[in-house]
């Protein structure tokens, strides 16, 4: 907790009962609230003001697609561009596949629905610091009562783009090169040069490696690379 004693955080919902609670629930981490807004533009201005280490922001909010787009987001661009490191907390009233892919294309480092635990939410933030993107308890989908209970934790991508996301996951399957080369209708070279790029990104070695973090992180089912 002490890591965040000096961070600042922006928080951003339309409704203010929302936004006392995130406050007492971010504090209660260690972080000092800077701002809080209800509106986009005090939104902008806020973040302008207070360049924030930690924004907390509803994704109905933020993003506005007969405008902007989730995949363009104000709100988040502008945090980016005064604080690339920036960690970026996108609530959702709904938990769907849909949302948590708007979250992200619209800039999110963690994706958390409403309805979770305020302790789901707090663990969230702290990994979000730790290069980790927290998904909340979703539908068990043939896990045990037990499993399902448990938070989920994906691995964030460290910078990984979505090109060297796709390689990881088929190279944790277990594919070759020459495969991989195939699949994506690249040379050989392209991919040992991702490979490399992964390599250097993860902190690994070697494939074997990097299929291992990928299991440890969620990026593929263990059954995966089993066989890696």
């Amino acid at each position: 907790m002490s890591g965040m004693a000096s961070r600042k955080a922006c928080i951003f919902d339309v409704h203010p009962l929302w936004l006392d609670a995130l406050q007492a629930l971010l504090e209660r981490l260690g972080l000092v609230v800077a701002g809080r807004a209800v509106g986009r533009a005090d939104a902008l201005a806020m973040i302008e003001e207070h360049r924030p280490d930690v924004i907390v922001a509803d994704l109905a909010a933020i993003s506005d697609e007969a405008t902007d787009g989730a995949g363009n987001c104000a709100v988040l661009l502008r945090a980016r561009a005064v604080n690339p490191d920036v960690r970026c907390i996108v609530l959702s009233d709904v938990d769907d596949d849909d949302e948590v892919e708007r979250a992200f294309n619209a800039g999110a480092t963690v994706f958390c629905v409403k309805s979770a635990e305020p302790d789901d939410l707090a663990q969230a933030v702290r990994q979000s610091f730790n290069r980790s993107i927290y998904f909340p308890p979703r539908k068990p989908n043939g896990r045990s009562a037990e499993d399902a209970s448990r938070p989920v934790v994906r691995g964030e991508t460290v910078g990984l783009t979505k090109r060297e996301l796709e390689i990881l996951r088929l190279a944790a399957d277990g594919y070759p090169n020459s495969r991989l080369a195939q699949l994506l209708c690249v040379t050989d070279q392209t991919v040992k040069f991702h490979l490399s790029n992964i390599y250097r990104k993860l902190g690994v070695s070697n494939r074997t490696e990097a299929s291992r973090w990928a299991q440890r992180n969620g990026v593929v089912a263990e059954e995966a690379t089993a066989s890696a």
